[in-house]
């Protein structure tokens, strides 16, 4: 027997507005990264840090599963039902609600469902990629959960990654999978030509520039979304990046016109809110992409030829 439910549909339409949630932007921000320092305690390293991560569900963000002993953990935000859900191989479930609380009181709530899982682990209680980040369990200056807010963030999340997907596919060197970076709230993914880089400058605050230079280990191309950063970029915008960047990469033609490229952040950009305005935001999305891309591709010398699929992958005959 088949039971389907069917939540209350959602508000704003398939690029929903981001308006009125900043103050749930930076707890939501800080929560995220504690549960992805589980992950960076459990998680087997690989390499760029992508042991790190988290993904998108159909529900939120999870860790995936993570080795702990024998076991393994799984931890999620649902974002629908706005709970934090914690599984384990052996059948245990445990769940806390997504509420208004301060970081320290989630940080704690949080250590002490692990424990009745039978996991213990020693996170990193410190903020990174913040320039005056406060210790989880001192923070009591973040509180805010809206519901709401968290919930269009993630159909955003969900958008994206969707697209990101789609561009991954087309090409054939060494890509990340689209993932979710706590660090800096951010969803990318990433392509690299195959060659090595120059070691990375660092100065990412809060973030020790060893890290850094493990992250920028091979000339790469990067892109993806996040919601802006107070002081550099204080709107929701998707981003491109290539390390090392090309003479000329600043100057390329890319699309659609609402991209623009930012000098100081030393990125192109195209505001989420041009997007959403446009005729065609999947359309736009995969030309900023594939225009970026290119431009990073071909003025970095990169082998195109070897590296992209030049044919589109068929569908599998039962979804044709």
């Amino acid at each position: 027997m088949v039971t389907t439910t069917t939540p209350e549909p959602s508000n704003g339409g398939e690029w929903p507005a981001l308006a009125d949630w900043r103050d749930t932007y930076a707890s939501l921000h800080l929560r995220t990264q504690i549960i992805g320092k589980t992950r960076l305690a459990l998680a087997p390293m690989q390499n760029h840090w992508w042991q790190v991560v988290l993904y998108v569900t159909a529900r939120g963000l999870t860790t995936s599963p993570m080795p702990y002993g024998g076991r393994t953990l799984e931890v999620e935000l649902d974002f629908i039902d706005h709970q934090l859900v914690a599984r384990t191989s052996d059948g245990v479930v445990a769940t806390m609600s997504l509420v208004p609380q301060s970081v320290a009181a989630f940080y704690d709530d949080y250590l002490a469902l692990l424990r009745s899982l039978g996991v213990d682990v020693h996170l990193w209680p410190v903020p990174v990629e913040m320039a005056a980040g406060i210790p989880f369990r001192e923070d009591r200056t973040h509180v805010a959960y809206d519901a709401e807010g968290a919930h269009r963030c993630w159909r955003v999340l969900v958008q994206v990654d969707r697209v990101l997907k789609e561009f991954r596919g087309r090409f054939l060197g060494k890509s990340s999978p689209s993932h979710f970076w706590w660090g800096g709230f951010d969803i990318a993914c990433t392509r690299f030509s195959g060659g090595p880089a120059p070691p990375h400058p660092g100065g990412i605050p809060g973030l020790a520039d060893w890290i850094t230079r493990e992250a920028y280990s091979h000339e790469c191309y990067s892109a993806g979304w996040w919601p802006g950063t107070a002081g550099m970029y204080d709107e929701p915008a998707f981003y491109a990046y290539a390390y090392p960047e090309p003479t000329g990469f600043s100057a390329a033609t890319v699309r659609p016109g609402a991209a623009f490229y930012d000098g100081t952040l030393r990125e192109w950009l195209l505001p989420y809110e041009a997007l959403r305005a446009s005729a065609d935001p999947d359309g736009d999305l995969m030309a900023f992409l594939q225009t970026t891309y290119e431009a990073a591709a071909t003025l970095g010398g990169w082998n195109r030829g070897a590296l992209e699929r030049r044919e589109p992958v068929g569908r599998p005959a039962a979804n044709r």
